[in-house]
């Protein structure tokens, strides 16, 4: 069974995504509302770690050794202006896309094994990735026009 691998690369995602909203919630603490919401966006995703370990310890969690590219990367350093906030927005988004997906096939997986308790975790963890998506598309919308067309 490769449940172990995916709930593997959940939990990466999760810790990463959570690293990456920190960062940017530091890098950017001048936008009060993307330094709130990305504390809070972290504090989520440190949840969604916690939910996991249950499930991990169950079915372990297999660390891949070939696929590299299945490996979210995090982000190291916050960008400064306008244009470095659309783009650390941008790959927090690129980050909540994979995990997001990862958590579609976790929920194959629950449906399949019958798991109610990889169901219940499912279904508590992709709504508020789903949520952590929407809120970054639409601070994307907000800050493209002030950060593409106003003159620096």
């Amino acid at each position: 069974m490769n449940l172990s691998v995916y709930l593997g690369l959940q939990h990466d995602a999760e810790a990463t995504l959570a690293d990456a909203f920190r960062l940017v919630s530091e890098g950017h603490s001048s936008e009060a509302d993307v330094h709130v919401l990305c504390q809070r966006h972290a504090a989520t995703c440190d949840e969604h770690v916690t939910r996991l370990k249950p499930l991990t310890e169950r079915y372990g969690q297999h660390e891949e050794s070939e696929p590299e590219r299945m490996r979210a990367e995090g982000l190291t350093t916050a960008r400064s202006g306008p244009v470095g906030l659309l783009r650390d927005l941008q790959d927090l988004y690129l980050l909540a896309t994979f995990s997001d997906i990862t958590w579609s096939m976790l929920l194959q997986a629950g449906h399949a094994l019958r798991d109610d308790d990889l169901l219940d975790t499912v279904g508590v963890c992709e709504p508020q990735t789903a949520a952590q998506l929407r809120w970054l598309r639409t601070r994307m919308s907000v800050t493209a026009p002030q950060a593409l067309i106003a003159a620096e």
